[in-house]
């Protein structure tokens, strides 16, 4: 398949992977991409990846037949406010915000009789950020999970889906109050982790790190906005499973000062066979 025009909103990371997966793949015919600078540009011109660059998005999504938002959840909505009279009624409209809830509670309603929105969230990343860290293989063997509501076309939904397989991502359909709480689990409470994990370490210990705590705690080298942004919109779910976690090192702090060698076996044993299970490689 080929889209007659792809507008990419924002020239970040998942930003500028979409648009040299889709220059790499052949998957549009024409890739315009919106920065809210020309300084925010510069990493994609040089690359030459796409055929227009704006730093006005009206401009950036006309005449598109997707439009894909790679902005920070918090500037969502009130992008989408300037894009929408810009908009094609029949382009499909979708985002890479890794919370579903809020945004598509802000967006669906803008985006009503002027296009044709359903949320995305492709789980792929790093903790680098910037078009310097894009990579055209960054979707590959990756998931993407797509959020339809009761009000969502059915072709807004598959022509999402067809995109994110075409970059390479197995995709899922899911109710995006249940995206946000598993999300919460395997992605929003380990950065909060990982970050807790180096703020309790003296600077006596640092000194003596290992491939194992930099690997414990390697997503806490993402940007602070961002993840500031991301906890804060997704804080319901994620205080659901903090409190859960708590209860866990809770537990794990009561079999030591107890001496349990049983409990604590049986909770490392049971951490270690799922854990195993998962493997090493993107699924």
């Amino acid at each position: 398949m080929k889209f007659s025009k792809v507008a990419i909103l924002g020239p970040g990371l998942l930003g500028g992977s979409i648009a040299l997966a889709l220059r790499e793949r052949q998957l549009a015919a024409e890739i315009s991409l919106y920065g809210r600078s020309e300084q925010s540009l510069d990493g994609a011109r040089r690359a030459g990846v796409t055929d227009q660059m704006f730093t006005d998005p009206q401009q950036a999504v006309e005449d598109a037949e997707v439009v894909i938002f790679c902005t920070p959840i918090g500037a969502m909505p009130s992008l989408a406010e300037t894009i929408s009279p810009a908009l094609d009624p029949f382009a499909v409209v979708t985002d890479v915000g890794s919370v579903k809830g809020c945004v598509v509670q802000a967006l669906e309603p803008l985006f009503h009789g002027k296009a044709r929105w359903v949320g995305s969230h492709p789980m792929a990343g790093s903790e680098q950020a910037g078009f310097a860290a894009a990579r055209a293989d960054l979707f590959e063997r990756s998931v993407s999970i797509v959020t339809p509501t009761e009000n969502t076309e059915p072709q807004a939904v598959e022509i999402a889906t067809q995109l994110w397989t075409a970059l390479g991502c197995r995709v899922l359909t899911l109710d995006p109050l249940v995206h946000d709480q598993l999300v919460a689990q395997i992605s929003h409470l380990p950065h909060l982790v990982a970050a807790a994990l180096v703020q309790s370490a003296s600077a006596e210990s640092l000194a003596l790190i290992g491939n194992g705590f930099r690997d414990t705690t390697r997503v806490a080298a993402g940007p602070p906005p961002m993840w500031t942004d991301i906890l804060l919109s997704n804080r319901t779910a994620l205080e659901s499973v903090l409190g859960r976690l708590i209860s866990t090192l809770e537990q794990a702090r009561t079999q030591l000062q107890s001496g349990d060698e049983k409990g604590l076996h049986e909770l490392l044993a049971q951490a270690n066979h799922v854990r195993c299970q998962l493997g090493g490689q993107k699924k």
